[in-house]
């Protein structure tokens, strides 16, 4: 997928050495990109003062990165299939850094539209999926651990900029503390300078231990493994036998390599098949309340802790408390539902904080001064960081290993327009009832029709895997089979496109 793979090799992931360099860059690239993002809201106030706007204009500011940045993830993909990883997260680090330089001197709202929302989301967008994208290259037994760490930048890096950033403010206005972060975000072209490409090992050899390696986590049964390869296999003949993959009896491993090349750029049927499937649309829709519902706390906090009469470092710590309890959310979330005890049940556990999310959203209103703001804080940013680390897992569960790459391309673009349009419209709920009380009951709400949904679909599933099991004369669905609920059906399902 990046550089290293499109070179003919025989090295495989070295699992550590110069791939820890890589986990620190990717560690950098998450602070400077998504702990950056969530600080911007720590200048709403500023903005609005300065520009004379109201909730809703200014709210476009945040929703505009957020939304550019998840949009054109598939551009950083795609500029780091065609040259390199390095190239993107370079090009894509003075991006950023020029857009938050403009919007330094910028003399309108509008222009920091351009400058903040396009141009330095389109930085954010290609330096973020290929650096975690590397990471996959340089590990293969640790992934997860590398992952952890790396992906925890972003709460990290949300502790250490919120304080840092409204101290800037005070001491050289909204204008000097943009130099200072435009300054700060072009460290990603260092962190892109040090991603170097790695040859790895062709994929023929990957595509043998994957049933082996989903064994070994607990994702499928020895039985789906099989029934997936088998199903791979004849799709593939099927493909050769109809003449859409041409290749000589002689030398047919070039073809094969030349095909899987052609799809790396494109988009295969194969590898986006997962869209038509009923249990992916479900999760789809989950995933675009959640995404409706998960941004407005963190653009809308800081105002609302202003308007109880919270001051102004206190405001910017309660970011800063939910980056720290974000990070603690999603190392212990993830090693709790990696434990033997809760690895069956690792769905109703992110159905769990998501629930719990909406829930506390729901309570903000009542919530009127630091002490109590406090507690919010904590458990949102527990269960946020909760969630966070159980969205692959999810997917994976639902689409498969072979697919899970293409399936969080996908999963990250449905995020982009909910990211897009519910702050201004969360602005707009201030503006025309004169509260915070609509937009975060809007927050609870769209968090909560995300677990209903995803239940729904998980007691559909339930049945469809009961029935399956009954014709096939399988053993009765216990309750271990819980998080491999989504699989059976979508397995099936593929075996009869094949079939046909």
């Amino acid at each position: 997928m990046v550089d290293g793979k499109r070179q003919s090799g025989r090295a495989s992931p070295p699992d550590g050495g110069w791939g820890w360099v890589i986990v620190g860059c990717c560690f950098m690239v998450t602070v400077c990109t998504r702990a950056v993002t969530r600080c911007i809201s720590i200048f709403f106030v500023e903005f609005q003062a300065h520009f004379e706007a109201d909730y809703s204009a200014t709210a476009w500011i945040h929703s505009l990165v957020d939304c550019t940045t998840m949009l054109c993830a598939p551009v950083g993909s795609l500029v780091g299939n065609r040259w390199s990883c390095r190239v993107a997260v370079m090009f894509g680090g003075l991006l950023s850094s020029c857009g938050l330089l403009l919007s330094s001197f910028t003399t309108s709202l509008e222009l920091l539209y351009v400058t903040m929302g396009v141009l330095t989301g389109l930085g954010f967008a290609l330096c973020y999926t290929p650096a975690i994208a590397m990471v996959g290259c340089y590990f293969q037994q640790r992934k997860a651990l590398a992952y952890g760490i790396a992906m925890s930048g972003s709460g990290i890096g949300t502790f250490v900029l919120a304080p840092a950033v409204q101290l800037l403010i005070e001491l050289y206005s909204w204008r000097g503390a943009m130099l200072v972060l435009s300054a700060f975000v072009a460290n990603l072209c260092v962190c892109g300078a040090l991603l170097r490409p790695i040859p790895l090992r062709e994929d023929e050899e990957e595509a043998e231990g994957e049933s082996t390696g989903e064994e070994r986590c607990g994702n499928v049964s020895s039985q789906d493994a099989e029934l997936a390869v088998k199903l791979s296999k004849e799709s593939e003949d099927r493909l050769l036998s109809s003449g859409l993959l041409a290749s000589s009896p002689s030398n047919p491993a070039p073809q094969v390599k030349k095909r899987r090349c052609f799809g790396s750029c494109f988009l295969s049927s194969k590898e986006y098949r997962f869209l038509l499937l009923p249990d992916f649309l479900g999760l789809a829709v989950s995933f675009l309340f959640l995404a409706s519902g998960c941004s407005l706390p963190f653009v809308y906090l800081v105002p609302y802790a202003l308007s109880s009469g919270v001051s102004h470092q206190h405001a910017a710590f309660l970011m800063s408390i939910l980056g720290v309890i974000d990070i603690m959310g999603n190392v212990t979330f993830g090693w709790l539902t990696d434990r033997r005890c809760l690895k069956p049940y690792r769905l109703a556990c992110y159905i769990f904080s998501v629930g719990m999310e909406g829930l506390c959203c729901l309570f903000v209103p009542l919530l009127c001064s630091f002490p109590l703001l406090v507690p919010f804080a904590v458990l949102y940013g527990y269960f946020d960081g909760a969630y966070v680390a159980l969205i692959p897992v999810v997917t994976s569960d639902v689409v498969g290993a072979s697919c899970l790459s293409s399936a969080l391309g996908v999963v990250y673009f449905l995020h982009a327009i909910p990211y897009l349009v519910s702050p201004p419209i969360g602005g707009w709920l201030v503006d025309v009832t004169g509260s915070y009380m609509a937009t975060f009951f809007l927050s609870g709400t769209a968090l909560l029709a995300s677990a209903l949904v995803l239940s729904t679909v998980a007691g559909i599933r339930q049945c469809c895997r009961r029935h399956l099991a009954t014709k096939h004369e399988a053993r009765p669905l216990g309750p271990s089979d819980q998080s491999d609920c989504f699989i059976a059906f979508n397995k099936e399902a593929v075996h009869q496109a094949v079939a046909s």
